[in-house]
């Protein structure tokens, strides 16, 4: 399991690296080559949160005495994916403003509007992936939740069928002491037993039976 989060960390590690590389030149170019690094930028992000959802969910089947060690790793591993978060929209927001710029020709002041703008959409952006993580962990502790509630209707039928065939091995004794009495009244030399004296004959049979 841990050799699964450990594969991840390597493919975290080479992509956060390119795209720190291609944060750092997005100023320093224009135009159509400037364009296409910042959508493959955007590309790589989102491929490093799905390896963070993935680590994420190795780190849960790991056993719990190993599981704080992990849990060490991946939380610096998020902190390092909310810097580079924040310096892609540093770049974006600039490389937007650029855009804008030269195909409006807008004014500092409108410019100025226009990155408020940007900024309160990304943070909406952020809220709904907030929303959605949130409701990613509801899901997964309902699974276990159900799993736990399956396993106890597992151990509860083996119990019913245990206390069943308690039972079925009961009426068959039963049934072989009322035969074994049946027999033994039919071949005594007292035919004649007082009737208020067989309840007390079969139970004292029961006994004897059960005893061995």
């Amino acid at each position: 399991m841990s050799s699964d989060f450990e594969t991840y960390e390597q493919d975290f590690g080479t992509i956060t690296a390119d795209v720190t590389n291609k944060i750092g030149r997005i100023p320093k170019l224009n135009g159509e080559e400037k364009t296409q690094l910042v959508l493959n930028v955007d590309k790589q992000l989102e491929e490093v949160r799905e390896l963070l959802e993935q680590m994420d969910l190795e780190v849960r089947e790991i056993p719990v005495q190993s599981r704080a060690m992990y849990n060490s790793r991946l939380k610096s591993y998020k902190q390092e994916m909310d810097k580079l978060e924040k310096d892609f929209k540093r770049s974006r927001i600039a490389y937007s403003d650029e855009v804008r710029n030269e195909l409006l020709g807008e004014d500092a002041g409108s410019s100025e509007n226009q990155r408020a703008h940007l900024l309160d959409n990304t943070e909406r952006l952020e809220r709904s992936s907030r929303r959605l993580e949130a409701g990613y962990q509801i899901a997964v502790e309902t699974e276990q939740v159900g799993q736990e509630i399956l396993s106890n209707l597992h151990s509860d039928r083996e119990k019913i069928q245990r206390a069943r065939e308690r039972l079925r091995e009961t009426d068959a004794n039963l049934g072989k002491s009322s035969r074994i009495l049946t027999g033994m009244l039919r071949r005594s030399n007292f035919p004649k037993v007082e009737t208020s004296l067989m309840p007390r004959i079969y139970f004292n049979l029961i006994i004897v039976l059960d005893s061995r």
